[in-house]
């Protein structure tokens, strides 16, 4: 039985609060930005650009400034020739036209700052998002790896069921909480939700249909409860099995029931809210591949997340039973998954840039030059290092070269959601500073306090799942 030890109660909760703490003060300095603020912001950098442009041009500069000078004086001698009220009528409409320039300029420049603006305050609110999502997703991904194992009635993976029952603890907070962000942020994530921005969109009016706050959050709320419902159900025909007589396999077949039914529910449920809580923060653009994508990205790292648990619970001497081939096992299912997840990634990358449609394209074009370092970055943390440490069969039997590989995946895929959220909310003005480092540590701290909180409810042992003995003693 495991004990939730004081100490770590006291580190989630110090995570927890430092990063409640270091949010909120983000929060507060970016909406004390004012519009004055944002244009001293966009003067300095434009200054900044310029004089590297003119360092730059420095040498090749003097012959057409030369020229110019001779153009302008030419013209200047021309000019001299005309009588006195042409030259009046003349001036008088340049100044009218150098008026109506300048007060074109302004009013762009105006429009720009403030739309940076909205780009900085929106930065608090997807920072939050992105890592409540995160950690949401780690949960759902276990959830669904949990009932393809019973689904498949595998025979070496109950020993770890305990884990994954904790972790799927967090489904039903997690989900909530990302669906309360998603509402209570609005437009500063979902521009959707802002009526003047619909009033003018053809495309997005089209959508109102099924992207409307209501309808969202009904969908939101139905998706929760499914797997909400089966994750409550199937930890209880669990524990039951477990008290059962040891011909009594009554709950475990009601378990492999609800799993195989649980999962056609899931794959249609995970894709949806894929659209609703992803992809629709770029509410122009779409891909027939994106539910998929978001199902590997959570699912490798539901997967790593069990294999971290499961090495710190056997480094605490809780969990002898399970041996290096379970490790083995979890270390080959995070190599596979790295695989086709990337498979999937090039999938859509290179369908949509070949074809080059302007409306499609167009979310790749922004996170390249945008967001060049994370968009490229992720393929080597996702797929090359995990593909390069994980490859070799000895090495998935030792821990630390699990672990090593692990916080990469995670990290990877941190980016992986990092680069659907960020450039729809914040565009160019991105990077991971104070709320995205103070939101990744208070959704951290809750994760680690309900998941280890609920492994302290129950043993660690499934001891009357029918398929535990060969669990304990899977080896090869």
């Amino acid at each position: 039985m495991y004990t939730f030890s004081k100490r770590l109660k006291i580190v989630s909760i110090l995570l927890f609060v430092v990063g409640a703490i270091g949010w909120g003060t983000s929060y507060v300095a970016s909406h004390g930005l004012t519009l004055e603020d944002v244009k001293t912001l966009l003067a300095e950098e434009n200054s900044h650009h310029g004089a590297e442009a003119s360092h730059g041009d420095e040498m090749t500069d003097a012959t057409p400034h030369d020229v110019q000078t001779n153009a302008e004086a030419h013209a200047a001698m021309i000019h001299s020739t005309h009588d006195s009220d042409s030259h009046a009528e003349e001036a008088h409409a340049e100044e009218a036209h150098g008026e109506v320039a300048h007060g074109t300029e302004a009013h762009h420049d105006d429009s720009h700052a403030e739309h940076v603006l909205h780009q900085m305050h929106n930065r608090p609110y997807a920072a939050l998002y992105v890592a409540a999502f995160f950690f949401f997703m780690i949960s759902l991904g276990v959830l669904a790896f949990y009932g393809i194992q019973y689904a498949a009635q595998a025979g070496w993976s109950p020993v770890l069921f305990r884990v994954m029952e904790a972790i799927t603890y967090y489904v039903l907070p997690g989900g909530l909480i990302v669906l309360g962000i998603a509402l209570w942020a609005g437009d500063h994530i979902f521009i959707w939700m802002d009526p003047e921005v619909v009033a003018h969109d053809e495309l997005i009016q089209a959508k109102a249909g099924w992207l409307n706050k209501t309808w969202f959050a009904i969908r939101g709320l139905i998706f929760i409860t499914g797997w909400s419902l089966y994750r409550y159900f199937s930890r209880k025909f669990s524990l039951a099995q477990d008290l059962a007589d040891v011909n009594d396999n009554r709950n475990f077949k009601k378990n492999f029931r609800i799993s195989a039914a649980f999962l056609v529910f899931y794959i249609y449920t995970e894709s949806i809210m894929s659209w609703d809580w992803i992809m629709s923060v770029d509410p122009h653009w779409f891909s027939t591949l994106f539910g998929w994508y978001v199902f590997a990205s959570m699912f490798v790292s539901g997967i790593t997340v069990i294999a971290l648990i499961t090495i710190y619970l056997k480094s605490k001497g809780l969990m002898e039973f399970v041996n290096d081939s379970h490790l083995h096992d979890l270390a080959k299912f995070m190599f596979a998954i790295s695989v086709f997840w990337t498979y999937l990634w090039f999938s859509q990358f290179m369908l949509i840039w070949y074809a080059n449609i302007p409306e499609e394209v167009t979310y790749f074009v922004t996170r390249i030059e945008d967001y060049n370092l994370p968009f490229f970055g992720m393929i080597i943390l996702n797929f090359i290092f995990p593909f390069l440490v994980l490859m070799n069969s000895d090495y998935k039997r030792v821990p630390w070269f699990i672990v090593m590989a692990g916080i990469v995946i995670l990290f990877g895929h941190y980016i992986d959601v990092f680069n659907m959220i960020m450039p729809a909310t914040v565009g160019d003005r991105w990077f991971i500073g104070v709320p995205e480092i103070s939101a990744i540590l208070l959704f951290l701290g809750l994760f680690i306090f309900i998941v280890f909180y609920a492994l302290s409810k129950a043993p660690l042992l499934a001891k009357g799942n029918p398929f535990i003995k060969e669990s304990e003693h899977f080896h090869y």
